[in-house]
């Protein structure tokens, strides 16, 4: 069976009116879709190529109509691809440990892999200031004309280990790439 994250802002039953013009009755309860987006899942490729189509088009419907595109914003294509699944009859195997997200996880625990989605702000004492810029921050949006630089400084003393991971990691991977900085 496929394996996906469970997001907690896909929620197919608190939109059952704007599920319902894309999954109809017939095709059972609107709890039949998973609370999921497209990324992370591990899928066999025979499913993802049931799934696809059905996808680009739920997507281009959803984005068509205003309702919807308003609704959904910019977790539109997780429900577009969560919709395509049940309509397919495609479930997943919900894992909350396939993905670690700083800041809110705060340990490193045993997750499959990280996803930094969200900002990671702290004031020099390690306390999280989310929604208000940090003294120190790793937020991905920082880098958005340009990839981040290598060595990035570690955050500081109290921070998550979730979010020092993260950063060692990017360290990692810059020191790593051949002309990483030049290209």
């Amino acid at each position: 069976m496929p394996a996906a994250f469970p997001f907690f802002y896909i929620e197919p039953v608190k939109f059952e009116d704007i599920i319902r013009k894309y999954y109809p009755e017939e095709k059972g309860p609107v709890t039949n879709i998973d609370p999921i987006g497209n990324s992370p899942v591990i899928i066999k490729k025979e499913f993802l190529e049931k799934i696809a189509p059905t996808w680009m088009d739920v997507s281009l419907k959803m984005k068509n109509d205003t309702e919807t595109d308003k609704a959904f914003g910019w977790v539109l294509e997780m429900y577009a691809y969560a919709v395509a699944a049940a309509l397919n009859d495609v479930q997943h195997v919900l894992r909350k440990d396939f993905m670690l997200q700083p800041p809110w996880d705060l340990n490193t625990g045993n997750f499959f892999i990280i996803h930094y989605t969200y900002g990671c702000d702290y004031n020099l004492k390690g306390q999280l200031t989310y929604g208000k810029i940090g003294e120190w921050r790793f937020d991905k949006r920082s880098y958005l004309r340009a990839p981040p630089p290598k060595n990035l400084p570690l955050p500081p003393p109290g921070v998550p280990e979730s979010v020092v991971t993260l950063v060692k990691m990017v360290n990692e991977a810059t020191a790593n790439i051949p002309n990483w900085d030049t290209e």
